[in-house]
């Protein structure tokens, strides 16, 4: 039986358009320009901020991550960031007795906002918190300790194959690969999420799927 259900964080609950529109801006970068690099970078299977580096060539992202919060253009959440099956079914699951947990490779600061969102999930936590990425063991280390529950009674739900599926899996957790996203679409009937336990197009699929 499962008994907890982790959620990434980017393309799984929450839109990253106003993730990626923010760093068109500063960047000076036109908007369309941007998300057609991430477009590329996702299709060569490269880390998402090679698009950051390829629209301004030598930058260091995180000294230009701590400048936008310095100048107060960095994180912003709010539920309009949200996918509108976040909420439902996120409750869903803790009124069938599941523990809801929401991990994702984000900084402090994005946990800070996602837990003021008051989300129906009884914890949360990032990389950024942790020191821990994902795909490291040590990320699903912690997602294990915060959802409480044997690695096989936990399904990890996620985008992106070499972040969520195959470390999930190597961790001993079930995973549900989610068609969002650039990667969530491009990689969907792949091989490289053929590992995962269940392909889902929304949430709202997850609760009966898991309850068999």
């Amino acid at each position: 039986m499962i008994e907890a259900v982790a959620f990434d964080v980017g393309e799984t609950l929450v839109r990253d358009d106003r993730y990626w529109a923010s760093w068109a801006d500063w960047l000076g970068t036109p908007r369309h320009t941007l998300a057609a690099l991430v477009g590329a970078v996702v299709a060569q299977g490269r880390d998402s901020a090679d698009a950051i580096r390829l629209a301004k060539p030598g930058a260091d992202v995180a000294a230009e991550y701590r400048a936008r919060e310095a100048a107060g253009q960095g994180e912003r959440l709010d539920d309009s960031d949200l996918y509108p099956d976040v909420r439902p079914v996120l409750a869903e699951l803790r009124r069938s007795g599941r523990r809801v947990v929401v991990a994702g490779n984000q900084s402090a600061r994005a946990a800070q906002l996602l837990r003021a969102l008051d989300l129906p999930a009884d914890a949360i936590g990032t990389s950024g918190e942790w020191g821990a990425a994902k795909p490291e063991p040590t990320f699903f280390d912690h997602v294990i300790s915060l959802a409480e529950a044997e690695p096989r009674r936990i399904v990890y739900v996620g985008d992106h194959p070499a972040n969520d599926v195959a470390p999930a899996k190597a961790a001993g957790l079930r995973v549900a690969h989610i068609r969002r996203g650039p990667w969530g679409h491009l990689w969907a009937g792949t091989p490289h999420v053929a590992a995962a336990d269940w392909q889902i197009g929304s949430l709202a699929e997850l609760p009966e799927l898991i309850s068999v």
